[in-house]
């Protein structure tokens, strides 16, 4: 199996709960700009949409979109998954969260708008950060171990810090706890982020 990223993008979360869950695989940086592979492969016969992550299976299929990969890492590890009647749908909501509006919602500080369009996407972010925030159901995002929900909102945290963008203390917290994880460390490490 192999994993293509790009360093510090949303495919961070995948890289991490591949470690988590102790899975093999292989890892190849993708040059976003240039849609290239580290090894010079075209980025777009492996996923035409041209963005991370990919996941190509060992079976030749591949994963695309961050929420589709991730629970598909939580299928294969039981210590990844939410507990309880509605785990995996809550996985899912959290998933389409993360996604749809807190992911989102960075678009305009990585293409070079306006420092006003900025300005409103940093507000916009902080109170959807404010609202995860109120949606934890316990230790961790879904309850008192780690999913792959906890991993992509730990990206979204990186990206906050990054761009200067306040954020509500315990998810701060929260944020440098994971950063002390092994897997965490490990996938940082791996893309020359520590």
């Amino acid at each position: 199996m192999k994993l293509y990223y790009s360093p510090g993008a949303c495919s961070l979360a995948d890289h991490i709960a591949l470690h988590e869950a102790g899975l093999a695989f292989e890892h190849e940086r993708v040059d976003l700009k240039t849609k290239r592979t580290e090894h010079g492969a075209d980025f777009t016969a492996v996923n035409p949409k041209g963005y991370v992550p990919a996941l190509t299976l060992d079976d030749g299929e591949t994963l695309t979109e961050n929420a589709a990969v991730l629970d598909w890492i939580a299928d294969q590890s039981a210590s990844l998954r939410p507990a309880g009647p509605l785990a995996r749908t809550r996985q899912l909501e959290a998933l389409a969260f993360i996604s749809s509006e807190l992911h989102k919602a960075f678009a305009p500080l990585f293409r070079g708008t306006t420092d006003a369009e900025k300005d409103a996407a940093r507000e916009a972010v902080a109170g959807k950060l404010r609202l995860a925030q109120q949606l934890f159901r316990g230790e961790y995002l879904l309850g008192d171990r780690i999913g792959v929900a906890d991993f992509y909102l730990f990206v979204m945290l990186l990206w906050a810090e990054r761009h200067g963008i306040a954020t509500p203390a315990p998810l701060a917290a929260y944020r440098d706890r994971l950063k002390a994880r092994d897997s965490v460390r490990k996938a940082m490490t791996h893309e020359g982020l520590s």
